[in-house]
């Protein structure tokens, strides 16, 4: 397989003609590795109502030849907090480093939007992706779990990003 380079990625923001890739490729890592939850089902079914019209954001990465194969959300929790969720890349477009350029440009738009916390919720089965996290500046907090942990069952992992 011919490895593609960040030159060969495009992002690009939410538009209701791109909101089926959101459902899509969140639906094939969840599905593949846990089950889909209520909140899951809500998010994903209806991301401008849940994400976009509550002042949050969802970018996809589009990859040269493969189409649009990643995508991430900021969600609006409370006060000036996000939540990095629903970051997901197709399995076909694995090892292309697609997370950590999608990563990296989520990380930008939180920090102009003045995140605090900017945090996210995961589960110790997705190593490879805490593994990016821990490398990009999120920080396993306690506290983010007790106070955001409940919203998903899988839910056992809590991370903040430390600038």
């Amino acid at each position: 397989m011919t490895r593609l380079t960040a030159a060969s990625l495009t992002l690009h923001a939410f538009t209701d003609e791109l909101a089926h890739h959101f459902h899509d490729i969140n639906a094939e890592w969840i599905n593949a590795m846990f089950r889909l939850e209520d909140t899951d089902r809500e998010v994903l079914q209806h991301p401008r109502r849940s994400i976009i019209d509550k002042g949050g954001v969802i970018l996809f990465v589009e990859a040269e030849g493969l189409g649009i194969v990643g995508t991430c959300a900021l969600q609006k929790s409370t006060g000036s907090g996000y939540e990095l969720t629903k970051m997901g890349v197709l399995e076909r477009a694995r090892g292309l480093k697609v997370g950590e350029f999608l990563l990296a440009a989520m990380i930008e738009r939180a920090v102009a939007l003045q995140a605090s916390p900017l945090y996210l919720l995961s589960n110790a089965k997705c190593a490879a992706a805490i593994h990016l996290y821990e490398k990009a500046g999120f920080v396993h907090d306690a506290e983010i779990k007790a106070t955001y942990g409940a919203r998903y069952q899988r839910c056992d992992v809590a991370m903040r990003y430390q600038s």
